[in-house]
């Protein structure tokens, strides 16, 4: 007979004291992000106005394309650990609705200092405030959700894939805003113009912001997520006074890159192109490798770590090997899927998830950096995985084993005899008897 799937019961909670509300989880966050959408409606509004409402909806459509290539990117990523819903929400709107509306303001009183400060004509003054105060602004905004996140989510950051996938989300819904504000400004330029509606200036704009670098807000704001990712992970010593060098280093970096960029881009196009070529691919693809490389290494904790806890009986012994492939833990929740439906899928899903945290939890206490609530911590996830065990357990074990082997049938033999030998055909020809002859 096949498990069950309950939810805890109610009665389980009776026994919990009661708190004010305030100090109740599901109320601060509820108020956490009515707070975060209220700065979304502000920000839109103000976008909006500024480039009017057919701009705007423009700007809308074509700045939503790349959005959901690069959540999936970032979400299959951080598919090994899955960060808390919460998380991800919260990084992507801190990026989309807070980042942004401060970052207006604060690039708008950057740029009145910059041109009271130094004298120069308006382009030379757009060019300084884009060089240094806008990366210093929005690369501050943006991490400014990583910063909160580590000091009050540091569970999240158990590897340097969740500063990459937490940072980059962030940068996302930044990115996204902006685009907005970009493509309706570049299509008032081409209807004060003349043009079309999708007139050169807004292809350009499409081209460069959207194709052609999708992933240069992420990149730069990844430098602060690493950062974070190192210092969250970092083993405690004599030097452990100074785990604020990696995000500060990180934060610093990201700033070089933006606005290196950004410099980049308002001189002429060949140096932008250099730039582009020589700076921003290689570093996009070395962040690319840096993640992989931190994805694979996660499987391998997993696969390191878990043995012990497998040869004190809550594992089976082959169980650290399944939940350390991909390809098995895939396998096991389709299969659960399509034999017992999605509450059993999910159950195998939590088993995995409560495994990998497990293992992690254990990888921080080897390297000498244990939570302080690691035994109790420890408990709860081991119990989590011995009432999950009747679904977990079985569908990974199953989804681990080798392939059956090729069937071939043997060959019948008729029941009267072998068959008869096969017909050759003569290697030579020879004219009948009757070739040639008159008849």
């Amino acid at each position: 007979m096949a498990p069950t799937v309950t939810d805890t019961p109610a009665s389980a909670w009776l026994s919990l004291p009661r708190r004010s509300i305030w100090e109740s989880k599901a109320v601060r966050t509820g108020a956490l992000f009515t707070a975060l959408a209220v700065c979304g409606v502000i920000i839109l509004a103000l976008v909006r106005q500024h480039i009017g409402t057919g701009p705007f909806l423009i700007g809308l459509l074509l700045a939503i394309l790349p959005v959901p290539l690069l959540l999936w990117a970032f979400l299959w990523l951080d598919h090994v650990a899955p960060a808390p819903w919460q998380n991800v929400v919260f990084a992507i709107a801190w990026g989309a609705c807070a980042a942004t509306l401060v970052a207006i303001f604060a690039n708008e009183y950057g740029e009145k200092l910059v041109s009271s400060a130094f004298s120069g004509t308006p382009s030379q003054s757009d060019h300084w405030s884009a060089t240094f105060v806008a990366p210093l602004v929005e690369e501050t905004a943006k991490g400014t959700a990583v910063l909160l996140l580590f000091l009050f989510r540091r569970r999240a950051f158990a590897s340097i894939v969740d500063g990459i996938v937490l940072s980059g989300l962030a940068a996302a819904g930044f990115a996204f805003t902006e685009n907005i504000l970009y493509l309706g400004t570049a299509v008032n330029e081409d209807r004060d113009l003349g043009s079309t509606v999708l007139g050169s200036t807004t292809a350009a704009t499409f081209f460069v912001r959207v194709l052609m670098t999708p992933f240069a807000h992420p990149l730069f704001t990844s430098m602060t997520g690493i950062g974070f990712a190192v210092a969250a992970t970092v083993r405690p010593g004599r030097r452990w006074r100074w785990r604020w060098a990696p995000p500060l280093a990180g934060w610093l970096l990201a700033m070089v890159l933006h606005g290196t960029w950004n410099g980049s881009s308002l001189t002429s196009p060949g140096t932008f192109l250099t730039v582009y070529v020589t700076v921003m691919l290689p570093a996009f693809g070395l962040v690319v490798w840096l993640a992989f490389w931190a994805r694979s290494n996660e499987l391998r904790t997993i696969r390191t770590h878990l043995p012990v806890y497998a040869a004190a009986g809550w594992l089976a012994l082959s169980e650290p090997a399944a939940l350390g492939s991909m390809s098995v833990r895939a396998t096991a929740r389709r299969e659960t899927r399509r034999f017992h439906g999605d509450a059993a899928a999910r159950a195998v899903r939590d088993y995995t998830a409560f495994a990998t945290r497990l293992a992690f939890l254990r990888a921080a206490a080897t390297r000498g950096a244990p939570t302080p609530d690691f035994a109790t911590r420890e408990s709860e996830l081991l119990h989590h995985l011995w009432s999950l065990k009747p679904w977990g357990r079985p569908a990974l074990l199953a989804a681990a084993l080798p392939p059956p082997p090729p069937f071939f049938p043997p060959p019948r033999t008729p029941r009267w005899g072998p068959p008869p030998p096969y017909y050759r055909p003569p290697t030579t020809y020879a004219p009948p008897p009757t070739a040639g002859r008159r008849l």
